[in-house]
């Protein structure tokens, strides 16, 4: 389990992927859904760091034991939104019932000659972001993404949607050319999506408080937002269950500022605010949190787990 994030693969084969999408696409979303269990159930057998890295998360956010039926729904959850994603790209966002809040505050402090910087996570689903487009099609939404990380995945969604494969910024580029991409997209005005929960290998890190442990949280993000002297919104979609989700927008900082001197300190205090503001959200929706692998570096850090994994106990390696 304690595996770099970047080391898991993407689940499931081109072949695999490509027939759910097409049941999706073709047969509709209900028969979709009923592919999700023995989907989940698969996973759960057989993706065993996964599994286990759920046990603990779930141990920490629920403050109990996690069982394997919890397990089972987090995988679910996940799945839920995965195959969501086919019919919020394919222009379907009206068949979603998707509840909006901070839209008002987020609408003041757009200026078509200055963009924001949307901060997310690995948490529910981005892609309820679109309905934005419903309510101000004249916004532009540029995704930083990594495409090399599910290369599958994101040559299927681009194939469902072109037009938002233009609006990628790929972050497996050079970090200075991600900037630059995103220094552009702001003096264009438009919204930019960044993800602040997990760092790419060798990347700086800060340790603040999430869940009543230690965890690690990139500082790029951060960093990039303060040179880039935009807003700095915090932006989730939740899944509800259903066709519900909610999607939240909070003001993080109108701008964010790192002085020279306590610059670390201020950094600091800007990622706890973050992560307090995910940690809240989390909570409140518990399986919608979606990094299955070794988040509080438990393993190298040598604590015990919560809770020992039932299903894979004896297992080595």
């Amino acid at each position: 389990m304690s595996k770099h994030w970047s080391e898991h693969r993407e689940g499931g084969g081109r072949f695999a992927l490509w027939l759910i999408f097409n049941i999706g696409l073709r047969c509709g979303r209900t028969c979709g859904r009923v592919l999700l269990y023995p989907i989940t159930l698969y996973f759960f057998l057989r993706r065993g760091a996964e599994r286990r890295a759920s046990h603990v998360y779930l141990a920490r956010v629920f403050g109990k034991p996690a069982s394997a039926w919890m397990v089972m729904r987090h995988i679910h959850c996940f799945a839920a939104t995965i195959l969501d994603r086919i019919y919020l790209l394919s222009e379907h966002l009206r068949k979603f019932d998707i509840r909006v809040s901070g839209l008002d505050e987020l609408h003041a402090q757009m200026r078509p000659d200055r963009g924001m910087l949307l901060l997310g996570a690995h948490v529910g689903s981005f892609e309820v972001l679109r309905v934005l487009s419903l309510a101000r099609p004249d916004v532009t939404v540029r995704v930083v993404l990594n495409t090399r990380q599910t290369p599958v995945m994101t040559e299927l969604f681009h194939a469902l949607n072109p037009q938002m494969a233009k609006t990628v910024i790929d972050a497996s580029r050079p970090g200075h050319e991600v900037v630059l991409a995103l220094h552009d997209a702001m003096h264009e005005g438009s919204l930019a999506t960044l993800l602040g929960d997990r760092a790419r290998p060798g990347e700086a890190t800060i340790e603040v408080d999430f869940l009543g442990l230690p965890a690690k949280f990139p500082v790029a993000p951060f960093v990039i937002a303060s040179m880039l002297k935009v807003p700095v919104v915090l932006c989730l979609g939740l899944y509800r269950g259903g066709r519900s989700y909610d999607l939240v927008f909070e003001t993080l900082a109108e701008r964010l500022d790192l002085p020279r001197r306590g610059r670390e300190a201020e950094l600091r205090a800007f990622v706890q605010r973050y992560a307090a503001r995910l940690e809240h959200h989390v909570r409140a929706h518990p399986y919608n949190w979606f990094n299955f692998y070794d988040f509080w570096n438990l393993e190298s850090t040598r604590e015990q787990p919560v809770v020992a994994d039932p299903v894979v106990s004896g297992e080595r390696g």
